[in-house]
């Protein structure tokens, strides 16, 4: 198994989360995924290292995402949810 890390840019709440580990978890191979609101830090555990798939199909939900590169990142950038949210 490997191990993803991605930052994900536009989570505000917990439907957020739930929106982007429900995508997430529709792809092949993938086991797990974790989710922390606060950093924008998302873990996901799949049985290839492969990740374009992964950041596509948040992209395609309105979270932009890239490979953690092990910096901070801001959880809430721009203010507003990604996509399919349904807070104010």
């Amino acid at each position: 198994m490997s191990e993803i890390k991605l930052a994900v840019s536009g989570m505000t709440c917990s439907s957020c989360v739930k929106h982007v580990t429900s995508a997430l978890k529709q792809l092949d191979g993938v086991e797990d995924v974790s989710v922390d609101l606060a950093t924008g830090k998302v873990m996901v555990t799949r049985a290839t290292d492969k990740a374009d798939d992964l950041i596509a199909a948040l992209i395609e939900d309105g979270y932009p995402a890239q490979l953690d590169a092990g910096g901070a990142t801001q959880a809430n950038q721009g203010g507003s949810c990604g996509g399919g949210c349904s807070c104010s």
